[in-house]
């Protein structure tokens, strides 16, 4: 078995909200054993209020997350490029694992509207997990 760890790569337009709960929910469930990238292709200027409280309420606080700049490093580095919206902005390698989240914006949401992307995130990323190998680690 590698030592090296696998790498994800979370992209939004944004990435002030889906790809930064999707990263921080790799990173923490995880437990280290994946390497975590996320990125937008016009990052916003800062996370979105209601993701950050939805996370707080999960125990994640993304408080010193920024949005940055998808660029084609980013993507070369990483083993997984997982897309929530962004397009045609993701530029395409061959070798590279690529699939598209379809999942509701939570750009101009409340925290009510929040949860339940948080929540799908939070599955999805578990399975993506499994089909890693790694194992969920436990969480309070």
């Amino acid at each position: 078995m590698s030592d090296q760890r696998p790498s994800v790569l979370y992209v939004c337009v944004h990435n002030a909200g889906r790809s930064q709960m999707a990263a921080a929910y790799t990173a923490h469930l995880s437990g280290g054993r994946v390497e975590v990238r996320s990125a937008g292709s016009a990052p916003a200027d800062s996370i979105n209020p209601a993701v950050r409280e939805a996370m707080l309420e999960e125990g994640i606080d993304l408080a010193g997350e920024t949005p940055k700049l998808l660029t084609p490093e980013a993507v070369q580095a990483s083993d997984v490029v997982i897309t929530m919206g962004c397009g045609d902005a993701c530029p395409f390698y061959p070798g590279k694992r690529y699939l598209d989240w379809e999942l509701d914006d939570p750009a101009g949401q409340g925290v009510d509207a929040v949860r339940p992307i948080r929540d799908e995130i939070r599955a999805r990323v578990t399975t993506l997990l499994g089909e890693l190998g790694i194992p969920v680690a436990r969480t309070s």
